[in-house]
């Protein structure tokens, strides 16, 4: 059977859970051809497991976005599994608790420093650790990055919303220097899914109820399928000559006022 993503290598970091946006974007990109392999941090037993839960399981490569050892080693741990890549996805954000919550004007710097490099120069440092993956015959290939609409100020995001902002700017910048290489660099803009890390947001209830009054098409917080398969549809030849877009995968409510 005919998939969009058939004979394609990706790479999907940032699984914790089988109700994530990146376990869905694994799961899809299986179903639709494609060889996965999965990066996660920390609770690695936690990942493998989640790994078997997917079509077929993937191997798990253990990825710091913070700790240039393990991205100067990314290129040849994932040799272990596949040849090359075609498709990145960066599903990976996070803030200190001092840097959300309704906190914004006493966040120390330090805390911000940690929320932009996780959260939006990880996208470079990810992008420049798979080139040499990527540079395949000048095949090229996409990269996917998870967003949270930066064109407004939500409740409570506070200094997450800043990095957003960071990494939807450096999504750009990327696909103007990766674009003579032949590699897209897109982000999908997601709105609220109940993931772990979207829970840990204080206050996050009341940045999703905005969906309940404001989202033209009904918005099911407990599906993150919807903005898996924008993924899947960015990483597949569909979108050839797409990059430094934001494709928003929100119900709508991104075009609407308040």
């Amino acid at each position: 059977m005919s998939g969009l993503l058939n004979g394609k290598r990706i790479l999907v970091t940032g699984v914790i859970t089988d109700g994530s946006m990146a376990f869905h974007s694994a799961k899809l990109a299986q179903e639709q051809g494609a060889e996965v392999v999965l990066t996660g941090f920390g609770r690695l037993s936690l990942v493998n497991r989640i790994a078997n839960r997917l079509p077929k399981p993937a191997p798990v490569i253990e990825l710091d976005v913070s700790d240039q050892e393990h991205l100067d080693g990314l290129a040849g741990k994932v040799r272990e599994h596949v040849d090359g890549l075609d498709g990145v996805v960066h599903s990976i954000a996070f803030a200190p608790q001092d840097a959300l919550g309704g906190n914004f004007l006493n966040t120390p710097w330090e805390s911000v420093a940690t929320a932009v490099q996780v959260s939006a120069y990880s996208l470079k440092s990810l992008a420049m650790a798979a080139l040499p993956l990527m540079e395949n015959e000048g095949r090229g290939g996409s990269i996917v990055g998870m967003d949270f609409d930066a064109q407004v100020a939500w409740p409570k995001y506070d200094w997450m919303g800043v990095a957003k902002a960071a990494l939807e700017s450096t999504s750009r910048y990327l696909a103007r220097d990766l674009g003579p290489k032949n590699i897209r660099v897109n982000l999908v803009s997601a709105g609220p899914v109940g993931t772990m890390a979207a829970k840990s947001i204080p206050g996050f209830t009341e940045l999703a109820d905005v969906w309940d009054s404001r989202s033209p098409l009904k918005w099911e917080m407990s599906d993150p399928e919807p903005p898996a398969r924008g993924v899947v549809a960015l990483l597949s030849d569909w979108f050839p000559k797409t990059t430094g877009e934001i494709v928003h995968v929100d119900g709508g409510l991104h075009a609407i006022g308040a």
